[in-house]
């Protein structure tokens, strides 16, 4: 008999109710179906149980379901003894602590109790879907139901097929979670799944520039949300989520993708871990912070008010010269126009995943006077600039005073391939682009995904599709030179794309 996710009687049991457990206990008793609650310490389901009563009725004052859809959802939950008592379930989603050992005992027990047509699903963030299943008698009908947290405000469910997962489970799974009013996408088990593969890209990579000096932790953050349009700056993000979730998970994926160099951490991470400065919760992270525990953000320093006595602009990217132009004809700025810069110019040159050192050198100029501009991301709301290791100050300063001549902030960072911006979301871009070459998942999905997971302006590909697939190849290819390091060489689903001249988006038969 098929799967029917939308009969009356649909009966979900939820076995954990933490956070997680109860977040999706509420969301499938707002759906109409019927749930089971259980969990090993004494209490804590009635206590889950009363939070979801107040998280409904606060949810019918604010006009967001009626009183009676309220009331009616609390009553279709039902408090039970344990495992032995989730036999007449449709489903089983299991929310219990991650720990191997302790979740497939779980699922062995049930395996025992439910029906054989039964759906047992983890809500694991992670374990190998396909790892935990390996115990079962029947693996076939296991499979991945991650949630997000909060649960209710998070439409997020990522809906993982084991090696061994029948197709049905995953679409019946996809069907549970609408009704649920999530929004499903289906993938095949991988380390990380999909969200938390693609934001390795965001924070592991602003790890390691900050690592290398590149700049603080507050120009990474005032950068990659003015510049690269994110709500969170990466180290505003780990302040949040705290070093001992972040780090953990990092470290497992690393392994789990047995070290592939994309996903490797940084001592920046490991060291606060190790020394209990999490972030926000340890009152000291990244950011320090006050007695009303609001992080204590470094000022910005005001602009000089120096200006160069002439500009020179690099026509070695026409893109990018086109777009200097623009902004020095904007600001009333006169430059020369000879073919190479004068001698008392400011040079500024305009590299995709260059320094400014490799431009000062390849093109022949005076790096003393040379200054980067990142052009490849708007430059409305900030302007990153860098300098040479031998720029001089003068030139330097000049370079900054003139881009805040109109008031737009100015973040001047040391010499690095790729700034700050084209770094990380190069990054995300070939993470997302490997997962899709690897058959994970659908390019669309993964960006849905990351878009609602994640809450990112844009997917890996809607990124790379803005930004140019072959400027974003451009930008690993050149950091992979520069710096020898496999970390950065670009995923064969971007190069192909990238050389073909088409969307990221573009599906292979």
């Amino acid at each position: 008999m098929p799967f029917e996710a939308s009969r009356r009687d649909l009966t979900v049991g939820v076995i954990g109710t933490g956070a997680m457990g109860r977040g999706i206990a509420q969301v499938a008793a707002a759906g109409g179906m019927q749930v089971l609650m259980s969990d090993s310490r004494p209490g804590a389901a009635d206590e889950a149980r009363g939070f979801i009563d107040k998280m409904l009725a606060r949810a019918a004052e604010k006009g967001a379901m009626t009183k009676d859809e309220a009331v009616g959802a609390v009553n279709r939950i039902r408090v039970v003894g344990g495992p032995e008592a989730m036999k007449p379930c449709q489903v089983v989603i299991e929310a219990i602590v991650e720990n191997l050992e302790a979740k497939q005992k779980l699922f062995a027990e049930l395996e025992a109790v439910v029906a054989p047509d039964c759906i047992l699903a983890t809500n694991t963030s992670s374990l190998s879907v396909t790892t935990i299943a390996s115990k079962l008698k029947t693996p076939q009908r296991f499979a991945g139901f991650h949630f997000f947290n909060p649960v209710p405000l998070m439409k997020l469910v990522e809906v993982i097929d084991g090696l061994q997962t029948e197709g049905w489970v995953g679409d019946a799974l996809m069907a549970v979670g609408r009704r649920m009013t999530r929004e499903p996408v289906r993938l095949k088990d991988a380390p990380g799944f999909l969200v938390n593969q693609v934001g390795r890209g965001f924070t592991l990579e602003a790890a390691h520039l900050a690592y290398e000096g590149i700049a603080e932790f507050a120009d990474v953050d005032r950068v990659m949300r003015d510049v690269g349009g994110f709500r969170m700056g990466p180290f505003e993000l780990m302040e949040l989520t705290g070093l001992d979730v972040t780090h953990p998970a990092s470290e497992l994926i690393y392994r789990q993708f047995f070290e592939e160099p994309r996903y490797r951490p940084n001592l920046i991470m490991r060291s606060r871990y190790e020394a209990g400065v999490l972030g926000r919760k340890s009152r000291r992270g990244f950011y320090d912070y006050d007695a009303e525990m609001k992080p204590i953000v470094p000022p910005e320093p005001p602009a000089p008010m120096a200006r160069p006595a002439s500009v020179w602009v690099s026509p070695v990217d026409a893109q990018g010269h086109a777009a200097l132009v623009g902004l020095l004809n904007s600001l009333g700025i006169h430059r020369e126009t000879a073919a190479k810069p004068g001698p008392q110019a400011l040079i500024l040159v305009t590299p995709v995943g260059e320094d400014a050192t490799t431009c000062a050198v390849e093109q022949g100029l005076d790096p003393r006077r040379t200054v980067a501009v990142d052009t490849l991301f708007p430059m409305a709301k900030r302007r990153t600039l860098m300098s040479t290791p031998v720029t001089d100050a003068v030139f330097r300063e000049a370079a900054h005073g003139l881009f805040a001549a109109d008031g737009v902030p100015v973040t001047v960072c040391r010499d690095s391939p790729g700034f700050i911006a084209q770094r990380i979301v190069a990054m995300i871009v070939n993470i997302g682009c490997s997962i899709a070459q690897s058959r994970t998942a659908q390019p669309a999905d993964i960006d849905k995904a990351v878009m609602l997971g994640l809450n990112y302006p844009n997917g890996p590909f809607g990124f790379g599709d803005v930004l140019g697939p072959g400027r974003v190849y451009r930008v690993l290819s050149s950091m992979h030179r520069i710096y020898g390091d496999p970390r950065y060489r670009p995923n064969i689903w971007l190069a192909r794309r990238a050389k073909l001249g088409v969307s990221l988006l573009t599906p292979e038969p």
